[in-house]
């Protein structure tokens, strides 16, 4: 995928590694964070909203053109707000508003929860909290078999339940196009990262005491599309213990790829109505 806007590329040294990350457009900074996703897919969305915002993506550790030095190290939430803390500083351009999806909106809640200086907002698009859930025992467990089955070399069934639990639906052809076939031993690497050090922490519960008094302010996003589907019941539980209401984005829990205008159109409304 090829963004139509002016790119700049940087990478960043960390002490465990270094960062890659994207700048597009001119305005107060936007940052699009994903985790296991990199850059890569916001690239439509960051063109679009490119006119009105200095528009920041990134690869998240030991993802795309992220490097860790050491493979076995796990990617807490922690560690990547850090990274992206990191970031908005040698951009010199913060405090920015972060769009955090999936995995993201994670970084961006530990974001909020340790480095609220760098971050005047946070949207935090479906994150997957499942230890907020009633049936976090058995939603724990299920994780623990997967990148167990992950480790036992069965990647495809790994995969597959993975996919399953989330409650998406992908056509058989599509599946096959993204996880069949010959894998980079790039792709390959990425993705036993996410399974082996990065699934375990879904079992990462925020403190909400520090989130009801951060000095971010909070939108937590749910896809229109998205009704009783794991993402949807984590987003709501946090809103419900938040006591926020969510705000509707149109599609699912990648609304942002499906529709990249409509999502821009809404990440406009919703930050001037808040």
């Amino acid at each position: 995928m090829t963004s139509t806007t002016p790119v700049t590329s940087r990478t960043l040294t960390v002490p465990d590694g270094s960062l890659y990350y994207e700048v597009r457009g001119s305005g107060p900074l936007l940052a699009f964070v994903g985790s296991p996703m990199d850059s890569v897919p916001f690239i439509p969305v960051a063109d679009l909203l490119a006119s009105d915002f200095t528009v920041l993506t990134l690869d998240p550790r030991g993802h795309g053109k992220s490097i860790v030095n050491d493979r076995e190290q796990d990617s807490t939430p922690e560690l990547r707000a850090d990274d992206l803390a990191r970031i908005i500083a040698d951009l010199d351009a913060g405090p920015a508003i972060v769009i955090g999806s999936s995995g993201g909106a994670i970084t961006g809640l530990a974001l909020a929860l340790y480095r609220p200086e760098v971050m005047t907002t946070l949207i935090a698009h479906e994150p997957p909290l499942r230890e907020l859930l009633d049936d976090r025992a058995e939603l724990r467990a299920e994780g623990e078999d997967i990148t167990a089955t992950y480790l036992a070399g069965d990647r495809i069934s790994a995969i597959r339940r993975f996919i399953a639990s989330t409650g998406l639906t992908m056509p058989e052809a599509v599946f096959e196009h993204l996880f069949g076939g010959e894998r980079t031993p790039e792709q390959l690497a990425d993705e036993r990262f996410f399974y082996v050090h990065e699934l375990p922490y879904a079992s990462w519960r925020p403190d909400l005491d520090g989130l009801r008094a951060t000095s971010t302010r909070i939108i937590i996003g749910i896809g229109d599309t998205s009704t009783d589907l794991f993402c949807d019941r984590t987003s709501r539980a946090l809103g419900a213990a938040l006591d926020i209401e969510p705000t509707m984005f149109p599609g699912d829990h990648t609304g942002f790829m499906e529709d990249p205008e409509a999502f821009a159109k809404r990440v406009r409304e919703v930050l001037q109505d808040n």
